[in-house]
């Protein structure tokens, strides 16, 4: 009699039989539910699945399936067994975010004329990479690159051109000055940054000088959508040691974000027994804040700032302070702090819409490079007024734009005139300038973008930078883009070639430097394919660069001095990238190659540019288990031989080895944790025969059994001296 009710209820409950499908084929592995309830299960691999035990009622049925949109049915469950056909629509928006980097305005990514790449936290997570810098590597044709063995200072090349020619900037604001590339993207709370964007090929138009090889854009996360709380903490098997830590808050008429980063590494390694540490001693602090301004309409209206100290040192295992300038134990120890604003605010009109933008930042570098001492301050203030209007087929823009820069140091690059007295005079600098572009809607199909850009610099002169870009889509999911573009830049070796400050090499600037400017061509293929079995992106780029007046660092000729010089004759950059990009059901990948063909040629002689790949390749492969609990991360990065700084008679190769780093990662997801661990470099690959003659830093033997006349050289890089490590780490999300 006690059992009789639970069995007349079993006999009322109903099952759901479903197939999934898509064009007529199955979609496997889709997750189907009663919405409001604990009834679901996941479609097998033929899109089949039954819920079963369901009290008779109405529900809503679920069903999702990535790369499709989602499905929602009302049903009437009734006793016995029903079956239900569900048929999933593509989602053309799967792949598909909002830019702003390409023409300063927010489109979604593939109706922008200008090729965005858009990457969000889900990519560097997949690799629990400790800074952007770190993380950047595994984006296509971007390669961060380490320039010294001693201090691990470094920069960011993208399609093989150096770290100079790569403007990076925070919401769209050019804040990391040349001085300090490799500090904006180090000490950023990974836990504020809604979406990485790279634009690859010269930006100048839009952004002036420093932008011929592309754009490297930090959106922070909104104050409106930040979470409330939240938290990343990683140790490393080596002993590095990170932790993120971001609130958002809200007070009447404002909001606020607030995020802190902190780094330690404090061990000394040496795993190659060269006498010198395998990576730099590190401990950073960065503090960032946001404050954003409640309005009605969707214009911005906020304030940023950021401050940043850090402190690292690498060299002979046996350094300390008291050998800080003296030429008995060799180290390099820098102390940099920075400290950057922000701001932006919007108005509407009936004439349009306007922006009032502006930045500033401030480094201060106090460095010993061995025995040469390296101090540098840095002021860079940034200040734009910018006006845009849309008509039916016109999106205008025009802007005046205004940078001031002010750079000291105690080098040669600031001396004064009177060598005698040792007077000193700083750089300072005022570019104003003024930008207008008229993005061009002929059609749905058809959209051209034509800009031009003029500088005034007080040495060189009026400097214009014209862009031209259109794009034409010539099927609903594909489309060309066609870009030609003028750039320049105004150059200040100290704070740009770490190689002029360190090593035993003297610096020969033989000529006084003129800008540079280059012309660039891009066309870029994109077409997206919703399938079945998946979504498909395929991305193809095609680039060529050729500068004049460029200016070169010559290691070559005399392995005593490092040459500085207008080059005489032309230098070109030109290749083509391919990525391809897929998800389906538990899986998502990408792939992606990048061909290089990088050089200088004077007086009918071609000389390779150093570090760059001729191939280079990345991937990532990552399994999401049908509760969606359990995720497994393979990423790696595939790096063909590039030319290397060999001096003559040099016993090391001219070129490096082929070789790939890398990365597995499990990652444990509950409601508002996760829990990560895995092993980076899983090859164990480190290079070899890093730093010429470790032994003699200060060069005091020189002429002891050294028949090639070797000297001290810590520049010959290609690959981090890390090694295999393990890590674990968690995150907590609150609100």
């Amino acid at each position: 009699m006690l059992l009789l009710p639970v069995l007349l209820h079993g006999q009322d409950n109903g099952a759901l039989l479903g197939r999934v499908t898509a064009g007529g084929e199955p979609v496997p592995f889709a997750v189907a539910g009663l919405k409001g309830t604990t009834w679901g299960v996941t479609a097998d691999a033929d899109g089949n699945f039954e819920i079963k035990g369901i009290p008779a009622g109405s529900y809503e049925l679920v069903v999702q399936a990535a790369g499709f949109r989602k499905y929602i049915k009302r049903i009437q469950v009734v006793a016995g067994r029903q079956v239900v056909a569900v048929q999933l629509v593509a989602d053309e928006s799967a792949l598909n975010e909002v830019v702003v980097t390409g023409s300063l305005r927010a489109v979604e990514r593939t109706e922008s004329v200008i090729p965005v790449e858009t990457y969000s936290p889900a990519f560097w997570k997949r690799a629990a990479t400790l800074v952007l810098f770190e993380s950047l590597q595994l984006i296509n044709g971007i390669q961060p690159q380490i320039n010294c063995n001693v201090c691990n200072t470094g920069d960011i090349h993208i399609n093989g051109m150096e770290g100079p020619y790569t403007m990076v900037l925070i919401d769209g604001m050019p804040i990391v000055s040349s001085l300090s590339t490799v500090y904006g993207l180090s000490g950023i709370p990974n836990s504020l940054i809604r979406q990485l964007e790279v634009v690859k090929g010269p930006a100048g138009t839009l952004y002036g000088s420093e932008a011929m090889a592309g754009v490297i854009n930090i959106i922070t996360k909104s104050t409106l959508t930040a979470p409330r709380f939240a938290s990343d903490v990683q140790f490393t098997g080596i002993g590095e040691v990170n932790a993120d830590v971001s609130a958002a808050y809200s007070a009447k008429g404002w909001r606020g974000m607030t995020g802190v980063n902190v780094f330690d590494y404090s061990l000394p390694r040496d795993i190659n027994n060269d006498g010198f540490t395998d990576i730099t001693l590190q401990e950073r602090v960065s503090v960032f804040q946001k404050f954003t301004r409640n309005r009605t309409d969707t214009l911005p209206s906020q304030l940023a700032f950021r401050v940043f100290g850090e402190r690292r040192w690498g060299g002979q295992t046996v350094w300390g302070e008291e050998w800080a300038g003296t030429d008995s134990v060799y180290g390099e120890t820098i102390t940099t702090q920075r400290a950057e604003l922000y701001v932006q605010e919007g108005f509407r009109s009936a004439a349009g819409t306007w922006m009032l933008e502006g930045s500033y930042n401030f480094h201060r570098q106090d460095s010993w490079y061995g025995q040469v001492s390296y101090d540098a301050i840095q002021h860079t203030g940034f200040l734009q007024g910018r006006w845009m209007k849309t008509t039916k087929r016109h999106h205008w823009m025009a802007g005046l734009p205004a940078r001031f820069v002010y750079y000291d140091d105690n080098t040669p690059g600031t001396a004064g005139a009177d060598t005698l007295s040792f007077s000193n005079a700083p750089m300072q600098v005022l570019m104003p300038g003024l930008f207008v572009q008229d993005e061009i809607h002929f059609s749905d199909r058809w959209q051209i973008l034509p800009g031009m850009r003029v500088d005034f610099h007080r040495d060189h002169g009026w400097i214009s930078s014209p862009r031209i870009a259109a794009r034409f889509k010539y099927h609903p999911q594909g489309m060309v883009r066609m870009s030609m573009g003028n750039g320049f830049r105004t150059v200040n070796l100290f704070t740009e070639d770490h190689a002029a400050l360190s090593g035993a090499r003297k610096v020969d600037i033989q000529e006084a430097l003129k800008p540079e400017r280059s012309w660039n061509g891009n066309l870029n293929l994109n077409h997206q394919f919703f399938t079945v079995k998946g979504i498909f992106a395929l991305d193809v780029n095609l680039f060529y660069t050729r500068f004049s007046n460029r200016i070169t660092g010559d290691f070559l000729t005399d392995p005593q001095r490092i040459i500085y010089r207008n080059l005489d004759g032309f230098a070109i950059s030109r290749g083509a990238g391919v990525n391809l990009d897929y998800q389906q059901g538990n899986w998502r990948g990408n792939m992606g190659f990048t061909f290089l063909d990088v050089f200088r040629e004077e007086e009918g002689v071609r000389w390779p540019q150093l570090h760059a790949p001729a191939i280079s390749g990345v991937g990532g492969l990552t399994y999401t288990s049908s509760n969606r609990h359990w995720v497994v991360d393979f990423t790696g990065k595939l790096t063909g031989p590039m030319y290397l700084p060999v001096v003559p008679n040099d016993y090391r190769p001219e070129k490096s080895p082929w070789f790939a780093l890398l990365n597995l990662q499990v990652t444990y997801k509950s409601r508002a944790w996760e829990f990560y661990g895995g092993v980076k470099n899983l090859l164990n690959f480190i290079p070899d025969d890093p730093i010429l003659r470790p032994f003699d830093p200060f060069d005091k033997y020189i002429d002891v059994n050294n028949p090639f006349g070797y000297t001290f050289d810590p520049s010959y890089n290609y690959a981090p001296m890390v090694g295999a490590r393990a890590f674990v780490g968690w995150r907590y999300v609150f609100g």
